[in-house]
């Protein structure tokens, strides 16, 4: 995301548990592409809530989009990891299989919780702040 986080080490109430929040909530971009080598730590993540925005990188929406995902993962950074998954690729086929999605349903948002693997699916066909907020609202509730 080229974009620098700073945990300001002269303010005197900086503990370990604070740092350690600090590290946990930037170890990862804000929007994770999902493929081989990230799938390791998007499966180990703290975070058990997943948003997957599954969508066509080639499209010529595709830069529109991801400005929308960004500006919503900032809104639930800590608390939702923001994965993108790029529907061309024929190793993502299985993951866009499991939300019972079809090439033309996409793009679409997948919200996951890995514990007890509920999820919920919404088509869309445009990516904004305010959908995406809403959608996981409406799960989180």
């Amino acid at each position: 995301d080229n974009d620098r986080r700073d945990l300001d080490m002269n303010s005197k109430d900086v503990d370990a548990e604070k740092m350690t929040r600090f590290i946990r909530m930037n170890e990862l971009r804000l929007v994770t592409e999902y493929n081989p080598v990230t799938a390791i730590g998007v499966m180990q993540s703290s975070l058990q809530l997943h948003l997957l925005l599954i969508t066509d990188k080639m499209s010529p929406k595709h830069p529109e989009r991801m400005r929308g995902y960004r500006a919503a993962a900032e809104l639930f950074k800590g608390k939702i990891l923001f994965i993108l998954i790029d529907s061309n690729l024929k190793s993502n086929e299985r993951i866009v299989s499991f939300f019972k999605l079809k090439k033309s349903q996409l793009p679409a948002l997948a919200i996951f919780h890995s514990p007890d693997e509920e999820q919920d699916v919404l088509t869309l066909d445009e990516v904004s702040v305010e959908r995406i907020q809403d959608f996981c609202n409406r799960f989180l509730q």
